[in-house]
């Protein structure tokens, strides 16, 4: 079961209920939709039009990290499994969920030995989305895990009738250990992200590790979660070892660049969206998308339909197969239209595609938490990073060239193959993508 399958159906109906599809009417703090969809008038490559774009809002592109690219669930946990055997002083979790399987109690039986080491552990997960998880950790588990000296939050828990912000749900993936080492990406903990489903067969997603002074921006938003949602005040250089001088050091080399974009309701309430733009806007050759569920918002397709205008190739992965049902016939009804303009849309065939990643023009891309839907872009807590580094592109890059060949490009005989009735749920569905 994913991520949103409870919360999806809850949140539309709350969302009926209290009036929330609203649009915000809050202001970005740093972001502005003018920089994110000016006309381009001047020539730079892509990367340093997205990053003149960045540096205009105030987001720091961080130099000298180093980035480990984890397509795939085995690679990730293997990764974060070794990462966290070497920790000293803090190891923090921040999950849309936690699944009580054996990659979850696996994770939580290391974290006890951590914790005898003298580590302090701090771990947070999302409480619809512990909801929507078929496997939850339940009250005793979180106790027992609390006896084992692991500090557990909830972020967030619903207490009826106060559901006015039920829709603003913290989807972050956030690890950071000793404030050295960071990852982030589209994985919850769970052992399906190694070996599938039955229904689906694989299921697909990415992640990234970070070394560098450039974890200090997911440190950030991991205590600012923390301490809002506990009222402590965790701070402190032991949590922030680079300093100043690191985050505005000049490159050593080429590439190993990070811009840490995070979405926060109310504060940032437009920032993933207008970076989504504005990465868009950069390309001047080619544009890659995997996201599985597609369901972009209007402002997103126009971009993508103006990229095409000007010449830009965009081709966009989607899952042939899904663990929900519903959202998926939006987005290929949505994705057809798409085609329409121009666009090159694949179906995957290889399982579920979870991935939440962009490339443009083979120089810089995007891994992390957002989907590119509403939910996403409107409502919840999300972060990515975006990351100026050619090997990691091209690594991406040749995932997804490989990916094609296990898809089917959507043309319009294929689209036909659809039956009257999936065409007709897709038409419907997308009418409701304001709230999925």
């Amino acid at each position: 079961m994913n991520d949103y399958k409870f919360h999806k159906i809850f949140f539309c109906l709350v969302l009926l209920i209290v009036k929330f599809g609203v649009p915000c009417h809050a202001q970005s703090q740093s972001f502005t939709a003018k920089a994110a969809e000016d006309t381009i008038t001047e020539y730079l490559p892509a990367d340093s039009l997205f990053a003149r774009y960045l540096r205009e809002q105030g987001v720091a592109i961080i130099n000298n990290n180093e980035l480990k690219l984890l397509p795939s669930g085995r690679e990730k946990f293997n990764d974060l499994f070794e990462e966290i055997k070497k920790a000293k002083h803090h190891i923090h979790l921040e999950y849309f969920n936690f699944r009580n399987d054996s990659i979850g109690n696996a994770l939580f039986d290391l974290l006890a030995l951590k914790v005898k080491e003298g580590v302090k552990v701090r771990a947070m997960f999302d409480a619809f989305g512990n909801m929507s998880n078929n496997r939850p950790l339940r009250n005793r588990l979180l106790k027992k895990l609390s006896k084992r000296g692991i500090e557990i939050i909830t972020f967030d828990p619903i207490t009826f009738p106060y559901v006015n912000h039920a829709a603003s749900r913290d989807h972050q993936k956030i690890v950071v250990i000793d404030g050295k080492v960071g990852y982030t990406g589209g994985m919850n903990i769970a052992d399906y992200y190694i070996n599938g489903l039955p229904k689906i067969g694989a299921w697909r997603d990415m992640h990234i590790r970070i070394k560098g002074p450039a974890v200090e921006k997911l440190q950030e938003a991991f205590l600012t979660m923390w301490n809002k949602e506990t009222k402590q005040h965790i701070e402190g250089d032991e949590f922030f070892p680079f300093g100043e001088d690191s985050l505005n050091a000049p490159p050593v080399h080429a590439g190993h660049q990070v811009a840490i974009v995070q979405r926060v309701p109310k504060i940032s309430p437009k920032a993933m969206r207008h970076a989504y733009i504005a990465a868009i806007n950069a390309a001047e050759r080619k544009i890659q998308i995997i996201n599985p569920y597609f369901t972009p918002t209007a402002s997103i397709r126009h971009a993508i339909e103006k990229a095409v205008d000007r010449g830009v190739r965009v081709e966009i992965m989607i899952p042939g197969k899904s663990d929900i049902s519903f959202t998926p016939d939006a987005g290929f009804y949505l994705a057809n239209r798409l085609r329409k303009k121009g666009a090159h849309i694949y179906v995957y065939n290889g399982g579920f595609h979870h991935s939440k990643v962009m490339m443009v023009d083979e120089r810089f891309c995007t891994v992390g938490s957002t989907n590119l839907n509403s939910r996403s872009l409107r409502y919840d807590y999300e972060i990515n990073a975006f990351v100026f580094d050619l090997p990691i592109t091209a690594q991406l890059t040749e995932i997804f060239s490989a990916d094609k060949q296990n898809s089917t490009i959507m043309t319009k005989e294929v689209y036909k193959k659809r039956t009257p009735w999936k065409r007709f749920v897709g038409w419907f569905a997308h009418l409701f993508t304001p709230v999925l």
